[in-house]
């Protein structure tokens, strides 16, 4: 899209969101028998609905949890504290129905293969200094701070249950103006107005000032920019007791907002030796050092595996015209100086620790905290020398 002009949209859910809340359970599963057995696989997958979660999937380990408490903190932690939320982390129904992973799909992981086959998909650009899409980084903060605000009683109406969502205006290829800000968030009743069908203006008026304004850049808003806030009218009702949640399945959300192909699949309570999550994750690492190096203003990444593999059996990269060498070159330099097996990713990486539940919300890519190996920018000056 490079040198149009054109509106571009992205958003982003609250850790509270029915979806969210199943990735946050997933990765806490995965963090707590990570911490007592590095090499545990692990493929665990939550369903919740209305006063009830379940726990499935496949795990193989030495470890001992105990599922209850772990899903019982998780939904405490994000909040769902309050009866009046529709969903209480006291009183809800648990359901425990993990099994075993396949031997078969064991024997080509241990060997050091991937544990499945798929493609999966990196990304960076000049557009934010974390080389992310604007659209998606403000969707991503505008999401948690709507959830800061909460937690540290800014604003006391608000429920754990929200979305954002962002669109740009973009000229001759790049951000200009935010053109529509969305916020809806769950909240008490006693912010409605006097018909009972939507929230009063003065919450509308606090919700933009206390969560828009201090995440949206003050140039990138004008006379023309619309804020819509709660547009239905109201949103009393919300969380599990209002729509069922599923692993995995905000993963645009979790990536890059839909400005780059995804590979599919999900990243969410899955241990390393997934090549969904730990390539994904290399994909993302290999195509910022790539911007990094100025060897191009904009990289896609497709890095593609099969299982019991341990090589990719594709490295293809696209820098939509970007690029100050082909991409064909680039690619060589990537296979280079990156090991793309899974065991070289996981080694790098560092992957074998409990540091996944921080991710299950507001994106797994362009995050600063140190935890987040993936992000770091130290291959950038050995690829800029080689090139």
């Amino acid at each position: 899209m490079s040198g149009k002009d054109y509106l571009f949209t992205s958003e982003s859910v609250t850790e509270g969101h029915p979806d969210k809340i199943c990735d946050r359970i997933s990765d806490e599963v995965l963090d707590a028998v990570l911490r007592q057995d590095k090499t545990s696989r692990v493929a665990c997958e939550t369903f919740i609905t209305v006063g009830m979660v379940i726990v499935g999937g496949e795990i193989t380990t030495k470890a001992k949890i105990d599922v209850q408490d772990i899903v019982r903190r998780a939904v405490k932690d994000i909040g769902y504290t309050d009866h009046r939320f529709g969903f209480d982390y006291d009183t809800c129904s648990v359901l425990n129905a993990i099994g075993t992973q396949s031997p078969d799909i064991s024997q080509g992981v241990d060997s050091g293969g991937a544990g499945d086959q798929g493609l999966m998909v990196g990304y960076a650009c000049r557009e934010t200094k974390e080389l992310m899409p604007m659209p998606i980084m403000l969707a991503q903060n505008l999401a948690r701070k709507l959830a800061d605000v909460r937690k540290r009683n800014i604003l006391l109406y608000l429920g754990p249950d929200g979305k954002s969502q962002v669109t740009l205006e973009y000229k001759n290829g790049q951000p200009h103006r935010a053109d529509t800000i969305v916020i809806s968030t769950q909240h008490t009743e006693e912010i409605l107005d006097k018909t009972g069908k939507k929230i009063s203006k003065k919450s509308r008026a606090e919700i933009i000032e206390n969560v828009i304004l201090p995440v949206v850049p003050k140039k990138m808003i004008d006379k023309n920019t619309k804020f819509l806030v709660n547009p239905t009218g109201k949103f009393v009702v919300g969380g599990p007791q209002s729509d069922t949640g599923m692993t995995g399945r905000k993963i645009i959300v979790d990536t890059y907002g839909g400005t780059t192909p995804h590979g599919g699949g999900a990243f969410s309570g899955k241990d390393p030796t997934k090549v969904d999550r730990s390539a994904t994750y290399m994909a993302r690492y290999v195509a910022k050092n790539v911007v990094a190096a100025g060897l191009a203003d904009i990289c896609t990444l497709q890095l593609a595996y099969a299982i019991g593999v341990a090589e990719p059996v594709s490295v293809m990269v696209d820098t939509s015209g970007t690029g100050k060498i082909p991409d064909t070159q680039i690619a060589k330099l990537i296979r280079k100086h990156f090991n793309l097996t899974p065991r070289g990713i996981i080694k790098h990486l560092d992957l074998r620790r409990p540091i996944y539940a921080i991710t299950a919300a507001y994106g797994h890519f362009g995050r600063t905290e140190k935890t987040f190996t993936w992000e770091k920018t130290d291959k950038a000056n050995e690829l800029k020398k080689d090139a």
